[in-house]
């Protein structure tokens, strides 16, 4: 059998005092509400505004990617040129190709050629340069068959930097490179007048 918890003490006289001075204040029944405590309103919790602010952070990072990433096309070009890095040889004759980068009065192909072959990105054909420039690096270019809408811009994106130019004759050429100078270096040469 459990021990009775101990006696509560008597009252004093200053409890019995302060019973009747606030049985003088107050109307017999319910206290007023002011002494209940209120919880605060959901969105004031702690844990809701971590939640809030952990949405935010995750929103503000996915518009950033968001906002960051390349169009459709450069991106297809960017997994294609990573899947055929170590590929070389010339797989087709090197006028068309100077042709497509807008270099038809040109009869060599600039820098050092590694890889020159039609391809398909997205559906699209695609003619793929792949070079290497003294003072740059190696550097990817595509060039479309079919007219396709891309405005220049550049960045950088799944480990590599690219760019997108317009060539000589206004068709949109995307450039690669894992090296940014090298970027440089193939704009320069594909844009720069013929001699």
């Amino acid at each position: 059998m459990k021990d009775a918890p101990p006696p509560m003490p008597a009252d004093s006289g200053f409890d019995l005092l302060a019973r009747a001075e606030m049985a003088l204040a107050f109307e017999p029944g319910e206290p007023p509400p002011q002494l209940f405590r209120n919880p605060p309103p959901i969105w004031q919790r702690r844990g809701m505004q971590r939640v809030l602010a952990g949405l935010m952070l995750a929103s503000v990072a996915t518009g950033t990617v968001m906002a960051t990433s390349p169009p459709v096309l450069v991106r297809g070009a960017i997994d294609h040129e990573y899947y055929e890095r170590t590929l070389r040889g010339n797989f087709m004759e090197a006028q068309p190709l100077l042709r497509h980068l807008g270099l038809a009065q040109s009869k060599v192909v600039p820098g050092f050629p590694q890889l020159m072959r039609p391809c398909d990105i997205d559906g699209h054909l695609v003619y793929h340069l792949t070079t290497f420039f003294d003072k740059g690096g190696m550097v990817t270019v595509f060039a479309f068959d079919q007219p396709v809408v891309l405005r220049e811009s550049s960045g950088w994106w799944s480990n590599v930097h690219w760019q997108v130019i317009t060539s000589r004759d206004g068709k949109p050429l995307v450039l690669v490179a894992q090296q940014k100078k090298a970027i440089a270096a193939a704009a320069a040469s594909l844009l720069k007048s013929p001699a």
